[in-house]
């Protein structure tokens, strides 16, 4: 039997870097500090203090470590939420659109 990791049409990267996480739903645009765990082609999973709603619009920039290689800047939904412990949740968001 696959497991749900085989079924995946993109593999996802294991990362654990820091990403500024910008709310776009809201009227100020929030930023918030998050680690970035995994990304794929098609979403990511980031590690935040507080959690987010479920449909709530996203950007996400993560710094590339190397001048020749250009930052990642997505927008996103969140479709996921997972409380992992106190003041630690993990936040599963779909690339909608890349910059």
């Amino acid at each position: 039997m696959n497991s749900y990791d085989d079924k995946r049409n993109f593999y996802r990267m294991m990362l654990n870097t820091e990403v500024v996480l910008t709310i776009l739903d809201d009227e100020v645009n929030s930023q918030l500090s998050a680690t970035c765990r995994d990304l794929s082609a098609t979403g990511m999973a980031v590690e935040m203090e507080h959690p987010l709603e479920i449909s709530t619009h996203v950007r996400v920039k993560v710094d590339s470590a190397s001048n020749q290689v250009q930052a990642l800047d997505v927008s996103g939904k969140v479709v996921r939420i997972e409380e992992e412990s106190k003041d630690c949740y993990l936040i599963g968001i779909t690339i909608e659109e890349i910059d």
